[in-house]
């Protein structure tokens, strides 16, 4: 029998103009004591000023910090500020959030997250992507205590970003087919509850795509929606196994290669043509949803040459070599990936 604890949001708020009652929620949940507002100089206007505006008018004591990366010594930096009774509100996109979820772990405090992008799944999820010099780590951490969603805002941040954040979804599609191969080939323990819900939210972006269009608050709610479920799939597994397969692999690898990668939800989709390909699945179907939603699918279109693009499905299996996926334990040749890419369009 496991003892394992499963995580989930006390509170969920996904809803437009839902940050200008941040005071209220905060108070709800008794986490009013002290407040530390972590994000970014790009979400600052957008999200931070609302929600200052708020906790004043609530008389809630709060500090402001900047953080611009997703490193260890960004982390520290917010760690400084906590004391045992703040509670730390992550406004922003991936980085701000990873850095507020790791820091308020590190020091045993309450985090809400509240993002200001639909990006990736790192929203809910309890794991935090932290870069190193040369790569990037997925550290555990907590998910939070509550999630603050505003759709108004959401929708009227780059639709790049949603769009990204739809790739990341449609990835599931890959990433359940490596952990069901796992299981099947290495008695890798899989969750099915887990899987059913990461494949429930793919499905809610394939099945929407005529509905995801650029500032559209309705658009927005849809893929938080989706993201929200994901991270709830990814805190049921205990691990990122239901987001996270061989089109990650790839996607860390390109990381590792380019000097300017290109968004991850987009490498990610990229990287699910090509391990849908590889699983003998419609790889198609996923070619025209990421389509539809706006997303890349050459290399093309994100600038990335024919060899890097090469590189990384060749070395992919090296990422993460615990984690079994369609790639196997020796990755596949140059030839085949020169077949591979060719063949799906990847590349021309």
């Amino acid at each position: 029998m496991s003892n394992r604890k499963i995580q989930m949001p006390r509170e969920v708020y996904i809803d437009p103009g839902i940050i200008k009652d941040t005071a209220d929620i905060c108070k709800t949940l008794r986490l009013d004591k002290k407040i530390l507002i972590v994000t970014g100089k790009h979400t600052y206007d957008v999200g931070a000023i609302p929600v200052m505006e708020s906790l004043e008018k609530a008389d809630i004591e709060f500090d402001v910090t900047k953080v611009d990366r997703a490193t260890y010594e960004s982390i520290s930096e917010v760690e400084d500020l906590i004391t045992p009774d703040t509670t730390v509100l992550g406004i922003g996109g991936g980085k701000v959030i990873d850095v507020a979820k790791l820091s308020s772990h590190n020091q045993g405090v309450y985090f809400v997250s509240m993002p200001t992008t639909a990006s990736h799944d790192g929203i809910v999820s309890p794991l935090a992507s932290i870069k190193n010099p040369n790569t990037s780590t997925s550290a555990k951490a907590q998910s939070p205590i509550a999630v603050i969603a505003d759709t108004e805002i959401i929708a009227q941040s780059p639709f790049r970003l949603l769009s990204a954040g739809c790739a990341d979804l449609i990835a599931n599609f890959t990433a359940i087919k490596d952990w069901e191969l796992a299981h099947r080939l290495k008695h890798e323990p899989i969750s099915e509850s887990a899987a059913a819900l990461s494949i429930m939210s793919a499905h809610l972006i394939t099945d929407n795509v005529a509905n995801i269009k650029p500032n559209l608050e309705a658009s927005a709610r849809i893929v938080m929606k989706s993201l929200f479920s994901g991270g709830m799939a990814i805190s049921i597994a205990g691990s990122s196994r239901p987001a996270s397969g061989s089109e990650h692999l790839f996607s860390h690898a390109l990381d590792k290669i380019l000097d300017k990668p290109a968004l991850h939800g987009e490498q990610c989709g990229i990287g699910t043509i090509l391990m849908m390909y590889l699983h003998g699945g419609d790889w198609r179907a996923i070619k025209d949803a990421l389509k539809a939603v706006q997303a890349p699918t050459t290399a093309k279109e994100v600038g990335i040459s024919d060899d890097d693009i090469i590189e990384a499905l060749v070395m992919a299996h090296k990422i993460r070599p615990e984690r079994y996926t369609i790639l196997g334990d020796n990755g596949i040749s140059k030839e085949a990936a020169y077949e591979l890419a060719q063949k799906t369009g990847v590349i021309e």
